[in-house]
């Protein structure tokens, strides 16, 4: 930093106790954060695996460090700026919901990196910002920590009549090594029930050959098999 400091003299230097901002300082921290946040957007983008990916997410991103980035050179050296935009954000609820945990991580981050370059940490926010995109880049290439065998959630529908206990009891046995019954729905007026089940395959199981088994025992009744993950007390989430 010694040296970076050397060749641009003010451009990365920190205003003075009580000196006011000037506008290279500025224009400095804010196109840095921008280029930092742009680099955290093409991570995200690259490193995303749900279904439910949004463009607008990625641009909140950048406009959320950039702002903070704003927000923290504002405050200065002034406790009354300090504390009233303390209050200000105080108010601020997120309105939309997000859909994977990891979102969270990279709304922290931007505030981070949006914070270090409003203190004029450039060094810091740069180096946050590479170590962070080697790490969110390798957990996704090397597939860390994934379950060791995918969960399902299962659906059927059947007659009301049938023992559905006793129908699937030898498919569910060849195909399934785990099983929950999460739901019992009559459905179509009360023509049929719909079963909803979490389930987990056996290491040699196919999906397709679970789904084509039920369906010769259900007289090619309704089965649908998605992806599901299995919560600490054997349900799964259902989308």
């Amino acid at each position: 930093m010694d040296m970076l400091n050397q060749l641009f003299g003010d451009l990365l230097l920190p205003p003075a106790a009580g000196d006011a901002v000037t506008l290279v300082q500025l224009m400095t921290a804010l196109g840095l954060c921008c280029v930092l946040m742009v680099i955290i957007g093409f991570v995200y983008q690259r490193t995303h695996r749900g279904t439910l990916y949004t463009q607008d997410f990625v641009h909140a991103l950048i406009v959320m460090g950039v702002v903070v980035t704003a927000v923290i050179m504002g405050i200065g050296q002034s406790p009354v700026a300090a504390f009233g935009i303390f209050a200000a954000f105080s108010i601020i609820r997120f309105r939309r919901a997000l859909p994977q945990t990891r979102d969270v991580a990279f709304i922290f981050l931007a505030m981070a990196i949006g914070v270090a370059c409003g203190a004029h940490q450039y060094a810091l926010a740069v180096l946050t910002t590479l170590l962070v995109s080697i790490i969110v880049v390798a957990l996704a290439t090397l597939n860390m920590f994934a379950p060791v065998r995918p969960s399902h959630l299962l659906r059927l529908r059947v007659p009301p009549e049938v023992d559905f206990d006793a129908a699937f009891a030898d498919v569910f046995h060849r195909f399934l090594d785990r099983i929950h019954l999460q739901s019992v729905e009559s459905v179509q007026a009360g023509m049929l029930t719909e079963l909803r089940y979490a389930v987990r395959l056996r290491a040699d199981a196919r999906p397709h050959d679970l789904v084509l088994a039920l369906q010769q025992a259900n007289g090619n009744n309704r089965v649908i098999l998605t992806t599901a993950v299995f919560d600490g007390d054997g349900g799964a989430d259902d989308d």
